[in-house]
């Protein structure tokens, strides 16, 4: 059976990569029509005639290289050769990115022998481009030139040659094949460029020699690594799966990490014997996959460095690589022997690419479909993979100059190593991971303006926390002041934040302390960040964005966190349980007490505050001038020991549980508590709190009553969920998951504790493809339309059983993928006219055909309503006036109440006039419209008409040819609460 499922698994996954590369790869129709596009612009760069190239046709690029006044002037000549590279050479393009590479190569006679020197080759380079660029904005073939640079290195510009005959169009790349001689290139000892010393020292220059080597081996490399792939379908397939993974990873496919060119090289490697030639033919392209991933997450070649040239033929010295690893932070060291083709990578780039790694070979063994919806279909930001995103503007920052634009390495690329170092050192062992990413070549670049807009664009920071207990602690002990070397070093770093303390255990040493509020502890990151950047790089506090606490506004509460308090709740529930289980006068033992709601398992928005009637008869507690009218209570599952005398009559057992809550109603009563009981509820007010007692009996567990779930079996599903979710808390702290889903083809399965073998997933999808047996009748109407699988709830009904509907879930769906983009957008861009964090929250009302605005002040707790509803653009059909009868909050002065037990009298448990509300309406107008209201804090509802069929021909003519009328009833279900009814769209007969 296992082998059968596994069988079943494996044809599943290959039938969606096939698919997957289907729609990815072009077809050969557009592949031959791409071809004879890139062959004419080869074609009309070949007959780029010869001519005078002056560099004043590029003042900006040669005045910010340092060469102003310099003699660059040289006869330009038609390239030596013009080839396709890339992804079309190699055959594995992959869409969206369909553009090839065109190889140029530069003549010798446009070259002196020491154009080496200086950034010389670099002006000239430029200076042959933007003959080319000349001549193809001559042309008619041409729609669009631009320019942009190679991997974001600003004295390395590439023209991207756009819209041609349908065709995307082409990047050309010049190449330095055979220009200079190789020995003046040496990274340890040559300096190329003179500007670049120390104490009037010449320093080596191994990054700007990398960059003029690099194009002097583009060819043979490009040549090397597709005709290894060019032969090799699985090979090929792989590479685009590959493209396809990184390229969702939008912080890993990047000028610092990878592209498709490194993407190629690291496949060819895995070929070769010096790698143990891992990849072989035999493989399959889901194989391949794995084998790169985990090579990526665990080979410990990486820190001795990677040789692409076969063992054989190897030309690299020991002394080379030792160079090379001393030099860079990654070594692909590539065929030639004499260029790294990871000289760009960083050492965070490349630790967030093995982290990446290591959850993709995670999700290939544990996810649903080894991960194809994980790995290839979702996309994964700098905002969605990082706790915390930091935006630093440095545009026209003291540290960038024209002076030191470009030396060895590049100003932006300095600042980036400046920022990760300055926040390692302040942030310490707060943090697992921290990404610094900044894209400095501006969208659109005039070559004439030089590099004077590059870097408006801000740098970017992920920040990923290791622990909460690290990265919320409120001191950092640093050095002890006897070692004085230290001790200054750390004060000079901190500023005015270091002070010296003695600890409770005698120890003085220097420190930083972060006083915060319990629900401000997050903030720290936050605040450590902006001391140390704001103090070592000349910035402003308006410089840094650091996204963190943007969204806490609709958490707070009288400019507090309820969470606060969650150590009082926790406490009054431990108290009522440990007195609940000493109870000696009920008949059977209370052996289990469970929380079930939200607050207890951090989930809840708003969780309950201490009540200040809710406390026991002899309570101390001083009363305020007024206090809430409404009261939430808490919903507690208790389980008695086992007995054989309960009848088995539903009847009868929901009436001996009654007694039985009843009776332990009395007791805690005895014992100075309040209670609130009936046949249908007690209610226990302890410590600040009222809960709600609820009996689960075994017996009836898995039974069902008329209309769904037994209230045992609700009971149940409901303890094991907050057991689940507890467990998850207990391991994630801070979480919150986000999904992008295929609700109609696929089930939800939650295994958090990777409890599923292939025998339950088997089972899951057979219950999920009975509750779609009826998709080819009705489409439009299946149940459940969410189906979430747990291990406690194999068939999904729990919790989706009946809603949401599809409709429902549709709109859901909408407005998470709305809200997704506008986040992203808000953390990597920031704030754009009306568009700020407040609209994640602000559904707009004209997405409903009517509005109901409802009394705020008549709400059961109006402070909980974060945006107070607009005035909707629409007709009002009908008005009321607030309700006298119900005032949230109740005064307590002396004058005014007669005594305390009479106050507690005027608690109202579990009432609130919203709910009562929409009940009424659902009864009074089953099928007419449905509703949307937020359940946490809101005064609007909004209203969409049902279709006409749902409703029936007579209700539909009725609501058709006098919609208002029906409003109006609406606003007279809800007198008192109602404010104003809306007519924004008249229902559509279908």
């Amino acid at each position: 059976m296992a082998a059968a499922v596994a069988a079943a698994v494996d044809d599943s996954i290959v039938y969606k990569l096939s698919a997957l590369l289907e729609e990815v790869r072009p077809n050969s129709a557009a592949l031959r029509a791409a071809s004879e596009a890139v062959d004419a612009v080869a074609g009309l760069i070949r007959r780029v005639p010869t001519q005078q190239a002056t560099p004043e046709a590029v003042t900006g690029f040669v005045r910010d290289l340092g060469l102003a006044g310099e003699k660059l002037a040289f006869t330009f000549r038609p390239p030596e050769v013009v080839r396709v590279a890339g992804s079309h050479a190699a055959g594995a393009v992959a869409r969206p990115d369909v553009s090839a590479d065109l190889l140029v190569r530069l003549p010798k006679e446009c070259f002196h022998e020491k154009d080496f020197l200086n950034h010389r080759y670099h002006a000239k380079r430029c200076l042959y481009l933007h003959v080319i660029e000349k001549s193809l904005r001559s042309s008619p073939l041409i729609q669009k030139i631009s320019w942009s640079t190679f991997l974001d290195e600003a004295r390395k510009p590439v023209l991207h040659q756009q819209k041609l005959q349908n065709f995307l169009g082409s990047m050309i790349i010049p190449t330095a094949t055979s220009l200079f001689n190789v020995s003046k290139m040496n990274l340890s000892r040559r300096n190329n460029v003179r500007a670049y010393t120390k104490d009037g020292i010449n320093l080596p220059t191994p990054k700007y020699n990398c960059s003029i080597l690099e194009d002097m081996f583009l060819e043979e490399n490009a040549e090397f690594i597709s005709s290894s792939v060019a032969d090799w379908k699985a090979l090929q397939e792989a590479l685009v799966l590959l493209k396809v993974w990184a390229r969702q990873r939008t912080s890993i496919y990047t000028h610092d990490c990878l592209n498709g060119y490194l993407i190629s090289a690291i496949l060819v490697f895995l070929t070769v014997d010096s790698a143990g030639s891992l990849i072989n033919r035999s493989m399959t392209p889901r194989q391949i996959f794995r084998v790169v991933m985990k090579f990526l997450a665990t080979s410990k070649m990486w820190t001795k460095g990677l040789v692409i040239q076969p063992t054989k033929k190897r030309t690299i010295t020991k002394e080379d690589m030792v160079c090379f690893l001393k030099t860079f932070d990654v070594v692909i060291c590539d065929v030639s022997g004499h260029v790294n083709l990871a000289s760009r990578m960083t050492k965070s780039a490349f630790i967030e690419l093995q982290d990446e790694a290591a959850c993709a070979l995670n999700c290939l063994d544990r996810c649903r479909d080894g991960g194809f919806e994980e790995l290839f279909m979702t996309k994964v930001d700098l905002g969605a993979k990082f706790d915390s995103c930091l935006r630093i503007n440095l545009k026209g920052n003291s540290k960038i100059t024209t002076s030191s634009f470009c030396l060895d390495d590049l100003a932006w690329r300095k600042l980036e190593k400046d920022v990760q170092s300055l926040l390692q050192q302040g942030l310490t062992d707060r943090t697992k991971m921290i990404r610094v990413l900044w894209r400095s070549t501006p969208s659109e670049w005039n070559i004439m303006d030089g590099f004077s807009e590059f870097g408006s664009s801000p740098l970017l920071v992920g920040i990923m926390l290791s622990s909460l207990e690290k990265s919320f602690r409120l001191v950092d002990i640093g050095p002890n002041p006897e070692n004085r070397d230290e001790a200054i070093k750390f004060r000079k770093f901190w500023g005015e934040k270091a002070e010296l303390r003695r600890f409770k255990d005698g120890t003085i040493a220097e420190s930083t302390v972060w006083e915060s509020e319990s629900w401000e502890k997050h903030t720290i990151i936050k605040r450590i960040a902006d001391h140390v950047l704001i103090k070592h790089l000349s910035l402003q506090k308006e410089d840094l964005i650091l996204v963190v606490d943007q969204l806490d506004f609709c958490l707070l509460v009288g400019g507090q966190d309820p969470v606060s308090s969650s150590g009082a709740l926790f406490e009054a529930f431990d108290s009522l349980a440990k007195k609940l289980r000493l109870l000696d006068d009920v008949p059977l033992k209370i052996s289990t007490v469970q929380p079930l709601d939200p607050a207890f398992r951090h989930t809840s928005v708003f969780p309950p505050e201490p009540h200040p009637l809710a406390y026991e008869k002899k309570s101390s507690q001083r009363l305020p001038n007024f206090t809430a009218t409404c009261m939430r209570s808490l919903e507690v599952m208790i389980q008695l020991e086992g007995s054989g005398n309960w009848p088995l009559d539903p009847i009868a057992m929901e009436k001996t549980k009654s007694a039985f809550l009843l009776k332990m109603g009395e007791s805690l009563e005895d014992q100075g508590m309040f209670v609130t009981a009936s046949e249908d509820e007690v209610n226990v007010l302890t410590s600040g709190y009222s809960f709600l007692l609820k009996i689960f009996h075994e017996r009836d567990g898995d039974g069902k009553a008329q209309n769904g779930l037994s209230e045992d079996k609700e009971l149940f599903l409901r303890s094991q969920h907050s057991s689940m979710i507890n467990g998850l808390h207990g391991r994630y702290q801070v979480y919150g998951p986000v999904v992008s889903f295929d609700w109609t083809f696929s089930p939800m399965i939650i295994d958090i504790n990777n409890d599923f073998n292939l025998k339950d997933e088997k089972e899951i999808n057979e219950n999920f493809m009975l509750s779609r047996k009826s998709y080819e009748q009705n489409p439009h109407d299946i149940e459940p339309a969410m189906f979430l699988a747990t291990s406690y709830d194999k068939a999904s009904e729990a919790w989706t059983k009946h809603s949401p509907s599809k409709l429902v879930l549709k709109r859901m769906a909408s407005y998470a993928k709305s809200s997704s983009e506008l986040l992203t957008n808000l953390i990597l861009q920031g704030q754009s006219g009306q568009y700020t964090w407040e609209c994640v929250f602000r559904t707009p009302l004209s997405n409903y055909d009517a509005v109901v605005l409802l009394h705020q002040e008549k709400l059961c707790r109006p402070h909980q309503v974060l945006f107070p509803a607009e005035t909707p653009t629409g007709k009002l059909v009908i008005c009321g006036k607030p309700s006298k009868d119900f005032h949230p909050y109740m005064p307590l002065n002396k004058g005014v109440v007669k005594s305390l037990h009479d106050a507690r009298e005027k608690i109202l448990v579990n009432f609130d006039p919203t709910t009562y509300f929409l009940r009424d309406l659902k009864s009074v107008f089953p099928k007419t419209f449905k509703l949307w209201y937020d359940s946490i804090g809101g005064d609007a509802i909004g209203l969409t008409w049902e279709n006409s069929k749902k409703r029936g021909r007579d209700e539909a003519d009725e609501t058709m040819l006098d919609p208002a009328s029906i409003l109006k009833e609406v606003g007279n279900v809800g007198k008192g609460l109602v404010r104003g009814v809306y007519l924004l769209k008249a229902p559509k007969l279908q």
